[in-house]
């Protein structure tokens, strides 16, 4: 029978994982936004070496299982003496793996941009660099914040695959949990019951920043 009552004796082994699971998650989809801008801009340059480069990364890192990368990082990288941290690994990881992901979305709605807009920036004398800074990339964010959101959550979902390097994240307490208690059923449900509200929130968040980036659109339509 479903007994929670053994969770009681666990939940701030619970808690201690949803706090790293949090803690990377949020510093990974910072690094994987900035990652994501620096391959944007790669892109859509005028330089074809330049341009090359952020299309290979974009395919490269879109192609490669993501638990392979961790690997690498985690078990590869200490035969040439680089050793990283099972915190630090996720974070590195993630923000390279999702950045990827990040730079083909913002790459897409930088060049859905009407060129129009631009062509009038260009007639007033703005800059190249003005013109991406002030008028093209707020549109492309705009534009761009919801499958960015989506990209987010799965990132959070994605966090559970660092369990396989050691790092007690949610996924990680709740295997050494499963196997203390021999509960695996209440344990693995308050295991998606944590993640539910993890995702939740990150949800919420994308559409609250949504309507708040298209709250002048909205009103005039």
């Amino acid at each position: 029978m479903f007994d929670i009552s053994i969770m009681y004796r666990y939940i701030d082994s619970f808690v201690d994982g949803f706090a790293i699971t949090a803690s990377i998650s949020i510093a990974s989809i910072l690094g994987s936004f900035c990652v994501g801008l620096l391959i944007m801009f790669a892109c859509i340059s005028h330089s074809k070496a330049l341009s090359r480069i952020g299309y290979t990364y974009i395919n490269t890192f879109r192609n490669i299982p993501f638990i392979v990368q961790v690997f690498f990082i985690f078990y590869g990288l200490p035969e040439l003496k680089i050793f990283i941290d099972p915190y630090t690994t996720g974070v590195v990881a993630l923000s390279i793996a999702v950045g990827a992901y990040c730079a083909d979305v913002l790459r897409a709605s930088v060049q859905q941009v009407d060129k129009d807009v631009i062509e009038a920036a260009q007639s007033f004398g703005l800059s190249r660099s003005t013109i991406y800074r002030k008028i093209v990339l707020p549109i492309a964010l705009r534009n761009s914040i919801k499958p960015l959101g989506s990209i987010f959550v799965n990132l959070i979902l994605t966090t559970s695959i660092l369990s396989t390097v050691t790092l007690n994240e949610l996924t990680g307490a709740a295997k050494i949990i499963a196997a203390e208690t021999f509960r695996p059923f209440e344990v693995y449900f308050f295991l998606l019951l944590f993640y539910c509200v993890l995702t939740y929130i990150l949800s919420v968040l994308i559409t609250l920043i949504h309507k708040r980036l298209n709250r002048f659109s909205e009103a005039g339509a």
